[in-house]
Order: C-alpha cells, then sequence, then structure tokens
C-alpha cells in the first residue's frame, strides 16, 4: 500500500472514530425509549473537561454547574467529562438518588488518570481497591476507636506549633496545615513520626495531589508525569516501611493493634489470603492522601475565615480558652474535651460548606434508568457536586454569608449538607478529619491572633481549593 492510500485510510478511519462519539454524545433519545437529560457535550472527544477545570483553577467551581443548571436544567444535565459521556446530578435531589443507588444503579467510578497514578499491583481497578479499603477501615475510625488518638494528636499539635508556628512573626498557612495533617496520618497509620522520615515524604505528596486529576497526557516536565513519579517513589518508601514492620511484628518489637499497617500485615480476607507487601503500599498510598490532602484544605480556610471574621474568632476562641483553663499543666486534650468544642465545630461545618475540599465525586451508571423524566444509559459517568447544593439558596438562604448558626439543632436538611459524601460512600474518615480539625484550632486560637497578609487572596481550586500564595498571616502570639 502506497503512502497516499495509507493516508487516506488512515483519515477515514479517524472520520469514522469522530462520527461514532459524535453519535454517542449527541444523540437525542436514550435506550430507555426517554430523552437524553439537556445539555451540551463540548469539544470531540475531550467534551467540557477543560471549562470543568478551568472554572476552579479560576476560583470558581461552581460556576460550571449552575451555569448549565440555569441554561439546562436545576435536576440534571448532560456533559462530556475526562473523555466519557456524562450527566451532572444536581441539588439534594440528585444527592440523594446517588448516594441511595450505589450498587443498585450506579457504582463508584475514577477517571483513568487516577488509576494510572495509583496503579494496583494486583491488576484491580481503583474501583475495586476502594471497595476492599471500605470494608477494612471502620473499626480504625470510627468514633469509639479513635477517642484513643484524641492525646497523641494533641502531642503532635504542640510540637508542630512550637516548631512551624511560635516565636514567627509570618507564615503560610496552607504549608503548615499540610505539614500537620501529613504528620498526623504519617503517625496513625503506620506509626511514622519521626519529622524528619515525614518531611521526605512531603514534597512527592503535594507533587501527587495536585496532579491526580489533570489532563492524563504522560509527558515529561506534565503535572500528571511528576504524580506518576512522585507515586511511584512514595510507594517504595512504604515498601521499606512495610518490610521492616513485618520482621518487627515477627520478633515482637511492634504491636499487632497499633496501626492499620499492623492489622494489613496480620489480617486475611475471606478466603483466606493475606495482602502481599506491594497491594499493602497501594492501600496505605491512598490512604495518605485521603487522610491529610482535605483536612489540610479545610484547616488552611479555617485560618482564612476566622482573620476575615473577628466575631466568629472571638466565639471560638471564648469556647476554647475555657477548656484549655480546665486542664491542668502538661495534660492532654480527651475525648470529653472534643465534644464540648460544638460552636468551633459548627464553624468548621461552615468553612466546609463554603470551601469544601471534596467538590463532588464520579459514579457509573450500570444499567439505563430514567431520572426526572430523562433517559439515562448504561455506561454513563455521573457526577455529583458539593456546591449545587452547599451554594444553592433553596437550600442555604444567602449562600454566601458566613453563619454557623445553620448548624445548630437539627442542622441542614438530609443530603443538602455532604462534604464527606453520603449513603454507602461516605467518608470512613469523617470523624478523624473532625478530631484533628478541632484540635488544630485549639491550639490555633488559644495560641495567636493574626492577620491575612493579601487582603483579597486569590483562591484556585486543583482539585482541592487553596488559596493561591499558600495563605501567609501575620501572626500576633496571645499572653501566656
Amino acid at each position: 500500500m502506497d503512502v497516499f492510500s495509507l493516508s487516506l485510510l488512515c483519515l477515514f478511519l479517524l472520520f469514522l472514530s469522530f462520527s461514532a462519539l459524535h453519535f454517542i454524545f449527541h444523540k437525542k433519545t436514550g435506550p430507555s425509549g426517554g430523552p437524553l437529560p439537556p445539555g451540551k457535550t463540548g469539544w470531540p472527544v475531550i467534551g467540557e473537561s477543560m471549562d470543568f477545570l478551568s472554572s476552579g483553577w479560576k476560583g470558581q467551581p461552581e460556576k460550571f454547574f449552575f451555569d448549565r443548571m440555569a441554561k439546562y436544567s436545576a435536576q440534571v444535565f448532560r456533559t462530556s467529562l475526562f473523555m466519557e459521556p456524562a450527566a451532572v446530578f444536581c441539588g439534594a435531589a440528585g444527592n440523594k438518588f446517588l448516594f441511595s443507588n450505589e450498587n443498585k444503579v450506579v457504582q463508584v467510578w475514577f477517571p483513568s488518570s487516577v488509576n494510572k497514578v495509583f496503579p494496583s499491583s494486583t491488576q484491580t481497578s481503583s474501583r475495586e481497591e476502594a471497595t476492599k479499603m471500605r470494608k477494612m477501615l471502620p473499626n480504625f475510625l470510627k468514633a469509639e476507636a479513635l477517642q484513643r488518638y484524641v492525646g497523641m494528636m494533641d502531642d503532635i499539635a504542640q510540637r508542630h506549633f512550637a516548631s512551624h508556628w511560635d516565636n514567627k512573626e509570618e507564615v503560610i498557612v496552607f504549608t503548615l496545615a499540610k505539614n500537620f495533617t501529613f504528620w498526623l496520618a504519617c503517625r496513625v497509620f503506620v506509626s511514622v513520626e519521626d519529622p524528619n522520615h515525614v518531611n521526605r515524604f512531603a514534597e512527592p505528596f503535594s507533587l501527587l495531589a495536585s496532579g491526580i486529576l489533570t489532563v492524563p497526557i504522560d509527558l515529561p516536565g506534565t503535572p500528571f508525569n511528576r504524580a506518576i513519579k512522585a507515586s511511584n517513589f512514595i510507594r517504595k518508601e512504604l515498601h521499606s516501611i512495610i518490610k521492616q514492620r513485618r520482621s518487627d511484628l515477627a520478633e515482637g518489637k511492634a504491636s499487632p493493634t497499633q496501626d492499620i499497617l499492623s492489622h494489613m500485615l496480620l489480617t486475611s480476607d475471606e478466603n483466606g489470603k493475606f495482602m502481599n507487601e506491594l497491594d499493602i503500599a497501594d492501600k496505605i498510598l491512598g490512604l495518605l492522601i485521603g487522610g491529610h490532602d482535605t483536612a489540610s484544605s479545610a484547616c488552611t480556610f479555617i485560618v482564612k475565615y476566622l482573620a476575615e471574621l473577628p466575631e466568629i474568632y472571638e466565639g471560638v476562641y471564648q469556647e476554647q480558652v475555657e477548656i484549655a483553663r480546665s486542664k491542668a499543666p502538661g495534660e492532654f486534650l480527651n475525648w470529653d474535651d472534643i465534644q464540648k468544642m460544638k460552636y468551633s465545630w459548627n464553624v468548621a461545618c461552615e468553612v466546609l460548606r463554603l470551601a469544601p475540599p471534596l467538590q463532588g465525586a464520579f459514579r457509573e451508571a450500570i444499567t439505563d434508568f430514567m431520572y426526572d423524566g430523562f433517559s439515562i444509559p448504561k455506561g454513563w459517568k455521573l457526577y455529583w457536586s458539593t456546591n449545587s447544593s452547599h451554594k444553592n439558596p433553596e437550600f442555604f438562604p444567602e449562600p454566601q454569608k458566613f453563619d454557623p448558626s445553620r448548624f445548630e439543632g437539627a442542622g441542614p436538611a438530609p443530603y443538602t449538607f455532604v462534604p464527606f459524601g453520603g449513603g454507602p460512600r461516605m467518608c470512613p474518615g469523617k470523624e478523624y478529619a473532625r478530631l484533628e480539625m478541632l484540635v488544630f484550632m485549639h491550639h490555633l486560637v488559644t495560641k495567636f491572633k493574626w492577620q491575612k497578609v493579601i487582603p483579597d487572596e486569590k483562591v484556585v481550586v486543583n482539585p482541592m481549593p487553596y488559596p493561591e500564595k499558600g495563605l501567609p498571616i501575620r501572626l500576633h502570639p496571645r499572653k501566656a
């Protein structure tokens, strides 16, 4: 075949591919007989992925959703994300449907970039690995089990603030929040608490987190390529930690119940099979990402809003200083102290409403079904967005106003406040996140007042929200 004929054949095949994609994305009727949800699918192949991502880069992730909700439907609209036909389910009704139909008509789904950054040593998908992990976590992350960690968290918080905040005129909050939450995650999950060892992981984890949900172009210098390299580096480091722990357990130098790592090494599945070390490294990697990245974003925005709202700061301070005064010298916080932090938690929840670390998540339709009069085809990817309810005046009047009283009494209506997801897939680390955020707030307000160095600092979402310059603040220590 000559070069000209080969070129024509390639063009013809390319035309057929785009025609097929166009037909799939633009046909108006679904397999259930009803119309597809209204919307548009954007550019061939990439769809509306760049609009979706760039709205976050510009600090307005909700704009992508509210623009389309206003134009097409406030309940569900059609789009194309990460090279997949998709529908976005909006508001409390959309959240309820997806959360309530897990493994009935929908299942969890991750973009291909996630599977490439977190490749499983067992050749299973991120979805299957996440399902296994969820079965293992509840015993460690439920409130009863976490009570024993409060004193340890308080100890690490004291050491963190002494090292990184005390005697400083200015600090970069996001950097320090990541340091604190990552230190805690390393200690709770794998019993690593040496600051030097923790810092060895810090930069690779930052690269990993920023490259998970990016355009999956694996070329040198791209965020996606840096994320893959960081993932490989961390996995090797974890493998050496796991090998050492296995040896320590065999020699009685480590406890079978000291952390999740020991549990993974000593627990078999329903078939009596134990996880291999590479498989455990995969799971610990995911845990460390989930255990610190979202919390560091939340802690940063707590500092931001308390700087902007002195009356809210004062309410948190009065609650926390009363707890501090009840403690004997050298006495750590305990579970009862955490339960007294009711106003502080309402403030933290309002921060999570306005700046949710988790912007939303994907599901996949595992069967054809109808929703709100529209046909949803099997295989379509379905997205729920925290902002479609969190910043919706239907559920939260004056949604841009900071108002912790929204969480008093019974709190928001079901399925409207979803920073941790909901249903069977609600984040199992919710209670753990509550503990670390409250311990952080306790030390922060009892030690300092502060002011923002950049009053109108831009917020970026990639994939979690953070101030563009990391939120530099000027510290004013409180007198002892």
